[in-house]
């Protein structure tokens, strides 16, 4: 069901994902073709801020903390998660993997290779930071408009 936490908890998330990927477009190697890397990271916040944080909303003001980091986390493992996937399948393509299993592994090792531009301090605050204050105004809507 539709609700005003859930259209704004979307909303802000997407903002907060599209934000920090273009916060981190400089961190990726020179020559790197981002294509559409801050648009399809907004739709995975949309999403997580509509079924994560959004169906949360009118609880108290500690668990909006809660709900804004858990939301955040959210985002960032599926964000992670999806561009390995797709570049795994582009390996996969080019035949750099000897089977399935070692091509379901290289999905982690590319995640784990991706983390290390997340942990960037600018990167990280930006997106505490976000996902709390995230999770204040989303909390504060849901009151507001039930």
């Amino acid at each position: 069901m539709p609700t005003a936490a859930k259209l704004t908890a979307g909303i802000l998330w997407g903002a907060l994902a599209w934000y920090v990927s273009n916060l981190m477009a400089p961190l990726f190697p020179e020559g790197t073709n981002l294509g559409w890397f801050a648009e399809f990271n907004a739709a995975i916040g949309v999403l997580c801020g509509w079924n994560v944080a959004g169906s949360r909303a009118k609880t108290t003001w500690s668990e909006a903390v809660s709900y804004g980091i858990t939301a955040t986390v959210a985002l960032v493992f599926w964000c992670l998660f999806l561009h390995s996937l797709n570049e795994m399948i582009a390996y996969a393509l080019r035949k750099l993997y000897d089977g399935p299993v070692e091509a379901l592994i290289g999905v982690f090792a590319i995640m784990l290779d991706h983390t290390n531009l997340l942990l960037n301090p600018q990167v990280v605050a930006t997106l505490i930071g976000g996902g709390i204050l995230s999770g204040f105004v989303t909390e504060w809507v849901g009151r507001r408009f039930p």
